[in-house]
């Protein structure tokens, strides 16, 4: 017998409608309205007697429910501890070799958050023990200006003049084997031999601008001698550390007071050998008693970059050391340029100027990581 199939074209016309579903229970409602698809759902119902199938539409309807109890809760929020270990337990099921050995390695280095519940405690306690043992800001600056690598210095003067006593810096048995009297008996072009350091810039316009003068300042010339003599001690130290010269035995030029002053203060003795070492500290302290020097022979304005470059060494550099003796660096004003002396054109250079009351850079406080 041949069926016969039929679509019932009035059926058509109802999967169309929309349509609502619902039904409950004492503790689950149970709902679904029409749900779009991209294919149709047909029902064939199959009449025996005729032998006759008809094809209906029949709209998609997929129930949801909701479990009265928990109506009006907010979901669990999936915290990221619960998320790290969904995705290592997807890892350790599909994930790669080289994707599970980077689980395992994430699993060692992970902390133990209750293991460190005691240590928290012991490390409050150790904190609060050693705060009281922490220095103030005053005494943290009290510390930082008696280990300073600068001069003996009056931090009472009023003056910049009572800042670096001259014989904190230059000790009286030595100022006494300095002499000025040679270099005010010659011509110009014989001044610049008679020193110990002659490839100074900054020495040399100083010598010939204080000898040309009305009245030359014996004070200063004995000063740029000593400067010399600091500076050729540098020269030879730094070669004495490369293993070029003996310093001891190149201190000869200069009067045996003098070298063993040098010596004593700006070297120290190595404990497996008498052979003096010239450490950076050393030459740091070294340098900052020639400033004061200079200091003193400009009137406490010193350009730094002509004495950079003599010293090889970068502006900067230079800079903070005058930093660390209390100076500021900083452009003339009219008034300095007047006092000392100077054209308008050395107003675009900018000066180590040292100011009272004395003033050092603060110590620098640790960073707070938050």
């Amino acid at each position: 017998m041949q069926k016969q199939v039929v679509e019932d074209s009035d059926d058509a016309k109802f999967v169309d409608l929309p349509t609502l579903i619902a039904r409950e229970t004492d503790s689950v409602d149970f709902h679904s309205a029409n749900q779009a698809t991209g294919c149709r759902y047909l029902v064939g119902v199959h009449d025996k007697k005729t032998g006759k199938t008809t094809i209906r539409p029949a709209p998609l309807h997929i129930p949801t429910r909701d479990v009265k109890a928990l109506k009006g809760q907010e979901p669990i929020a999936v915290s990221v501890l619960q998320r790290l270990e969904a995705r290592a337990a997807l890892g350790e099921s599909f994930g790669t070799k080289k994707a599970k050995l980077a689980i395992k390695a994430q699993e060692r280095n992970k902390v133990d958050v209750s293991a460190m519940e005691t240590a928290v405690d012991h490390l409050q306690e150790s904190i609060q023990k050693s705060t009281p043992a922490l220095p103030s800001e005053e005494e943290a600056q009290a510390t930082a200006d008696s280990t300073r690598l600068v001069p003996p210095y009056n931090a009472e003067a009023t003056v910049p003049s009572e800042v670096y006593p001259l014989h904190n810096i230059i000790p009286e048995t030595e100022w006494k084997t300095l002499s000025e009297a040679p270099f005010l008996v010659v011509g110009q072009n014989q001044r610049i031999p008679l020193l110990p350091f002659q490839r100074s810039k900054w020495i040399n316009q100083h010598l010939h601008s204080i000898c040309d003068s009305s009245s030359p300042s014996k004070t200063n010339i004995k000063i740029l001698q000593y400067i010399a003599y600091m500076m050729l001690f540098r020269q030879l130290a730094i070669q004495s550390n490369l293993g070029k010269v003996s310093l001891q035995e190149k201190l000869t030029s200069m009067p045996s007071v003098v070298a063993d002053g040098l010596l004593s203060r700006f070297t120290e003795s190595a404990r497996t050998s008498s052979k003096s070492q010239f450490t950076s500290q050393k030459e740091t302290l070294l340098l900052t008693h020639m400033f004061a020097l200079c200091l003193r022979v400009d009137e406490y304005a010193t350009n730094t970059e002509i004495i950079a470059k003599d010293l090889s060494q970068s502006t900067q550099s230079i800079n903070t050391l005058f930093k660390s003796m209390g100076c500021q660096i900083t452009k003339l004003t009219v008034a300095d340029l007047k006092r000392l002396g100077l054209p308008d054109s050395a107003a675009e250079t900018k000066h180590a100027l040292l100011k009272v009351p004395l003033e050092f850079p603060k110590p620098r406080g640790k960073r707070r990581h938050g």
